[in-house]
């Protein structure tokens, strides 16, 4: 054993370890992978066996340890059957491959399948188990011979001497058994797949898996009897290579790795065939596993050669043999081992060397490990790249995509390179014009501009990123990979603390612009400029790039530069603008000379007038300008980098010039501004300590204070004089001039001082009566500006402080002016239009979510709040709409003021409840006009008829009657009411008629308890009542009709409203006097309405018996007077139902309340028509026998001065109808009759 070598002592751990592992079977190819690793646990390099061998430790320790070894189905001494059957055990292994190459003719059914994988496994597997004893057997028992020495040797000796010469030649002989992997018609990708995963191989699996065990073993037995020998060349003594020299191990190892290494490249030629550029970083060169381990195997192996035996590393030999790939056929030097020649050599060599520089993240366990330092081959990249690059080549984008891409994938495996950005920027810096597109990519690819200052900035990140994306080919061009690469390299050489490589750059980039270069740029060529900068910018010195950016733009004519050429300017301009708002730069410089020329663009927008196609353009620009204005701000943190520059007298000059649509884009630009502004202040009240912590303000906060100052001075100098004096306009966006004002009262309340002088002393209150209080603003305008404001409650402390008590009064008169007015818009739609259209539907929806908004924030406040709970409203009942809720509120406040009991607390409520409804007729006076709103007319009448009534106690002060009378005469009476001859538009009186009631009912409490001008109010209540029963009393009779008759309505008893004796008396005294008077014996027009409307009074009412008695002779008129039928029958039901009411009255006894009514009566008519009279008192007697009784005496006196009158003597037709109405009189009528008769005797 003296040939074993004694493994040193900084082994022996790695020993220990090992011998730690179960060694069940020897290491072999394979492609079941567990899924969890990277390779198989039998593969030779997650068995360990590659790490043992490149350690020089024993190959299989726990393996050919007995005595007798089996091999081929027999057995052998251990020890030495190498020796002395060499040859017989190679001659067995090569039959035992031929053996499992006839099983591949072998044709069976699926079962005989097991059987077939169970022999063709058991073949490879003894195959595989005689090269492991081969590794072995040269590790512990073979010793190497001096050559010179001359002393006698043994026989075994002898032979064992000659072993190594016989084993390279048995070798050889092996190798060119089997065969080079190419040249099997079965080596194909799909030969190496595993079709399933039940581990039933074919035996042709298991056949291609055999030879890649025995080329791979053949290197490991070479490089083991190397170093057994000591690094001595091995001859063989009958074989010789094919150069003629003799076969030696070092030139068969040679030989043997050359021609493996072009097998595998051959393979991957095959699938390079079938890969498209778009997908090269991502498509796998490797058929399966078990070619990804070789590669793995040779690099490792190749490499660790390299270290001791000062061979060629595993780069040199791939790129001999890919630079042969080149070679045309004519060539004169033509490759000395065969490689199957590619099509696209460039683009292969690409391929391939960059999946096998992602091999170097394997170590010898397989283990990936992806920090571990790899060897470059960047001296053969450098060659790729030059041919890739020359354009007398004519290589096609999609090419140099893949190319470019491939390369920066091997700038994140290897160290930086400063000559590959040189090579590739030589290439772009002539075609900078070049949009670098792939037609047949689709639309994506002619989006080479980017449309903002944020894309740009996007591509500036995704270049930077570290980590790149799948899909890189085809969302860049070969123009951005190229920044990528830049961008890797820079950040790389950074990283290691390496100057040079910048200054390097930065000279060969610089260098290539000049002025002529900045004038030949195109729109592309200029996006390309900006990437560029924008890119070396973000990995480099930000100011340096940037000042070099600005003296080149210098070169560029404005005369020459076209208007798209100058909003890319700008977006780039406002990109570096960001990237010093991302590094907490000052950003004074730079910011001075991008606002100048924004202030003169905005003089030039404001000074061309109607030239559409300038505005467009300076529009362009100005909207690029503020879309990066904007992102300066929200991307600032503490606002202290001189950003007050960027808003500078140029919106002073835009606003005006702005059309609607632009004018909404210039207010969400401030909103956001001041929104960002009032954020950072907030933040740094937070930050700031304490007034009595005792600690001193630090010096960043005073210069943060200082600039946000700046900024919101800049705010109200050039954005708030156009907000003002457009409170009243229409042109501009209602809801977006809101916003934007309650952001400027917000900011006055955070920064109170910042405000100009016109808004001193008290610059939140200013601005509240102008957006929030003031009459004369658009509701939309009010309704959401105040919705800002109510919610904040910081707010509602500092009005109340301030000595602003009636902030939340004129909150409400605000709010009940929108409710009110909700409805003016539909003032301007042509007449007609609104016809037959729901109330709801003639208001914006946004307005009434607007509104309902207001109104539930509104019940929050606590004054409302107090109210409400005065009133002992529950919360549940308040609603969101807005009618209703200004319903709910009208009432809730009547309430409230009927439950007070002093008389200082009554008054104050007046006030209060006035200071609510400001000059409310004004506010619906519009409605009013010749052009009304069907849906405004009803809700002013119906709100103003809820406020009459619910407020009728509040209405008969004094302080209130003012408005009452108002209200009467511009809602109930005006002066086109009192002209009877002219017909009131429908709508008026569809309103009218809904709301009458409430009116009536709120006037009747009003006469009741007011204490002045009774008299007065009596008169208004008549004229009303007058007024309106006729308007609404039909031509003729309807019992439906007059049912819903509003004066009717009105006299209906509700919880509400129990007393209504004085409008029921107020409405006999005008129906007496004005609509059932006779004018002599004519009878009064639409006499039959008027009876059925008194019958309807009477079955609704409870009246008493002097206004019956009032009402009573006008009845009988009817009845004596007029013949018409129906007049008749409504008459006698009149008298019918004051005759049974009288009864009622007097609890069932005769109504002898109305016998003065009758005297009168008869006296008045008895004689001039006799028969009528007493055929009324006919129907009378039927009803109340002791009423006519009561006048017997005067009929029979008025009959005898009849007859005197006549002078004819005794009327005898006249006693005869006299007669028939005594005889229904019972006795007294007998009687009298009687004495009438003897009387004639």
């Amino acid at each position: 054993m003296d040939g074993h070598p004694i493994p040193s002592s900084f082994l022996t751990e790695s020993l220990e370890l090992e011998l730690e592992t179960e060694w069940c079977r020897p290491p072999c190819f394979s492609c079941a992978s567990d899924g969890r690793k990277h390779f198989s646990p039998d593969s030779h390099l997650a068995s360990g066996s590659l790490k043992r061998l490149m350690l020089s430790l024993d190959p299989l320790p726990t393996n050919f340890e007995e005595d007798i070894v089996e091999l081929f189905d027999f057995q052998w001494v251990t020890e030495i059957a190498l020796v002395n059957s060499s040859r017989d055990l190679f001659s067995l292994c090569r039959q035992q491959i031929y053996k499992l190459e006839t099983l591949l003719q072998t044709t069976g059914d699926l079962g005989q399948a097991s059987a077939l994988h169970s022999e063709a496994n058991n073949i490879r597997h003894r195959c595989v188990m005689f090269l492991h004893y081969v590794k072995v057997f040269i590790f512990r028992y073979l010793r190497i011979h001096e050559t010179e020495n001359d002393v006698p040797l043994h026989p075994y000796e002898v032979l064992e001497a000659q072993l190594p010469s016989v084993l390279v030649e048995e070798l050889h002989g092996l190798i060119l058994y089997t065969g080079r992997l190419s040249d099997h018609p079965s080596v194909t990708p799909g030969a190496f797949i595993v079709q399933n995963q039940i581990k039933l191989f074919p035996p042709s699996w298991h056949l291609i898996h055999l030879r890649l065990d025995i080329h791979w073993l053949v290197l490991e037995i070479l490089h083991i009897l190397g170093e057994k020998a000591s690094k001595q060349v091995v001859y063989s003594h009958q074989l010789m290579n094919m150069a003629g020299e003799n076969l030696t191990s070092v030139s068969l190892f040679t030989e043997h790795c050359e021609n493996l290494l072009c097998d595998l490249i051959s393979l991957s030629v095959s699938r390079y065939a079938k890969v498209r550029p778009s997908e090269a970083v991502t498509s796998h060169h490797c058929p399966c596993l078990c070619i990804k381990e070789l590669w793995v195997l040779l690099i490792q192996l190749l490499d660790h050669r390299s270290k001791g035996c000062h061979t060629e590393p595993f780069w040199r030999w791939m790129n001999k043999l890919l630079k042969d790939l080149f070679k045309k056929p004519n060539d004169t030097e033509r490759p000395s081992i065969p490689v199957v020649p590619s099509k696209d050599p460039l683009g292969f060599s690409w391929w391939i060397i960059t999946h096998l520089a992602s091999f170097y993240q394997f170590d010898r366990n397989g283990v990936l490990d992806e920090k571990k330092q790899m060897n470059s081959n960047w001296n053969f990249v450098e060659e790729l790249l030059k041919k890739s690059t020359n354009v007398q080549d004519g290589i096609l984008e999609e090419q140099v995509r893949m190319y470019i891409h491939c390369c920066l994938t091997l700038c994140g495996f290897w160290n930086p390179n400063i000559q590959i950005v040189t090579i590739l920027w030589d290439y772009y810096s002539k075609n900078l014009n070049s949009s670098f597109t792939i037609p047949w990519l689709g639309l994506q690819e002619f989006a080479t501009i980017s449309k903002s200052t944020l894309s740009m900035l996007e591509i500036v990140k995704t270049c930077c990123s570290d980590e790149q994306s799948h899909d890189l080919y085809k969302s860049n061009s070969s123009y951005n990979i190229f920044l990528c690469v830049l961008a890797k390299v820079m950040k790389k050489a950074i990283a290691t603390n390496e100057i040079h490589p910048w200054n390097q750059i930065k000279g060969r980039i610089y260098s290539k612009f000049h002025q002529k270069r900045m004038e030949e740029l195109t729109e592309v060529g200029l996006h390309n400029f900006f990437k560029l900068f924008l890119v070396l910018a973000a990995v480099a010195k930000l100011e340096d790039v940037v000042s070099r950016v600005l003296d080149l733009l210098d070169f560029l004519r404005p005369g020459s530069v076209t208007p798209s050429q100058r909003a890319l300017v700008w977006k780039g301009q406002m990109a570096f603008l960001l990237m010093y708002i991302q590094r907490n730069l000052d950003v004074g410089i730079l910011a001075q000379t991008l606002s100048g020329a924004f202030r003169e663009k905005a003089k030039e927008f404001l000074v061309s007038k109607n030239e559409l196609g300038q505005k467009h353009n300076l529009w362009m620009l100005l909207s690029i300008y503020m879309d990066g204005v904007q992102e300066v701000f929200e991307m600032s943190r503490d606002l202290k980098l001189s950003e007050e520059i960027l808003l500078n007298d140029g919106f002073s000059m835009l606003l005006p010039a702005c059309r609607e649509a632009q004018l909404g884009t210039v207010l969400s630009f401030l909103q956001a501004v001041l929104a960002r502004v009032r954020s950072v202040y907030q933040q740094s009240c937070k930050e700031l300590p304490g007034e009595n912590s005792g600690l001193s303000v630090p010096a960043s906060s005073v210069a943060k204070e200082h600039h946000l100052a700046a900024i919101a001075q800049a705010l109200w100098r050039n954005f708030f004089p156009f907000l003002k004096s457009q409170r009243m306009s229409q042109t501009v966006p209602i809801p977006q001039l809101a916003d934007t004002a309650a952001g400027f009262t917000c900011l006055a309340l955070d920064m109170p001082r910042t405000a100009p002088s016109d808004l001193q002393p008290q610059p939140v209150i200013s601005m509240m009566q102008l957006f929030g209080w003031d009459d004369m603003i658009w509701p939309q305008l009010v309704s959401r500006y105040l919705s800002h404001l109510i919610q904040n409650k910081t707010l509602s402390e500092t009005l109340s402080h301030s000595g602003c008590t009636s902030f939340q009064a004129l909150t409400v008169r605000s709010w009940i002016r929108c409710v009110l007015q909700m409805h003016m818009k539909d003032l301007s739609e042509p007449n007609g239009i609104l016809v037959g259209i729901d109330a709801e539907q003639t208001v914006e929806k946004e307005y009434m979510e607007q509104l309902a908004e207001l109104t539930r924030l509104l019940f929050q406040l606590p004054e409302v709040k107090n109210i409400l709970s005065k009133a002992q409203v529950e919360h549940l009942a308040i609603t969101q709409d807005p009618p209703k809720a200004l319903v709910l509120f009208l009432e809730t406040v009547g309430i409230t003021y009927s439950s007070l009991q002093t008389l200082p607390e009554k008054s104050a409520m007046v006030t209060k409840a006035l200071e609510y409804l400001g000059e409310v007729l004004k506010y619906v006076k519009p409605y009013l006009g010749k052009k009304s709103s069907n849906a405004g007319l009803q809700l002013t009448y119906k709100i103003m008829g809820v406020l009459v009534k619910s407020w009728a106690l509040i209405l008969a002060t004094s302080k209130a009657q003012k408005l009452l009378f108002r209200i009467i005469d511009c809602l109930l009476l005006p002066h086109a009411v009192l002209q009877q001859e002219k017909d009131l538009p429908t709508a008026m009186l569809t309103a009218i008629r809904k709301s009458l009631p409430l009116y009536l009912q709120g006037m009747c409490v009003i006469c009741c308890h007011s204490q002045t001008q009774n008299a007065y109010l009596n008169q208004l209540l008549g004229n009303i009542v007058e007024q309106y029963i006729g308007r609404f009393l039909p031509a003729s009779p309807s019992l439906q009709a007059l049912a819903q008759h509003p004066v009717l309505l009105g006299l209906n008893k509700s919880a509400t409203m129990p007393k209504t004796a004085s409008l029921q008396k107020t409405v006999v005294q005008v129906i007496r006097k004005s609509y059932i008077h006779f004018k002599g014996t004519s009878p009064p027009p639409r006499l039959a309405s008027i009876l059925a409307f008194i019958l309807e009074l009477f079955k609704k009412t409870n009246m008493d018996i002097g206004d019956m008695k009032e009402l009573l002779p006008s009845v009988l008129k009817c009845l004596l007077l007029v013949n018409e039928p129906q007049v008749k029958r409504l008459a006698t039901e009149n008298l019918d139902h004051i005759v049974k009411a009288c009864q009622a009255g007097s609890g069932g006894e005769p109504a002898t309340q109305l016998t003065s009514v009758f005297r009168q009566f008869v006296q008045d008519y008895s004689m001039i028509y006799e028969q009528q009279v007493y055929n009324i008192l006919e129907k009378v007697a039927e009803l109340d026998q002791q009423i006519v009784t009561g006048l017997i005496s005067t009929l029979t006196q008025c009959l005898k001065d009849s007859e005197l009158k006549q002078g004819l003597g005794r009327n005898i037709a006249q006693r005869e109808a006299y007669g028939r109405l005594l005889s229904l009189l019972g006795q007294p009528g007998q009687e009298e009759r009687l004495k009438l008769e003897n009387e004639n005797t």
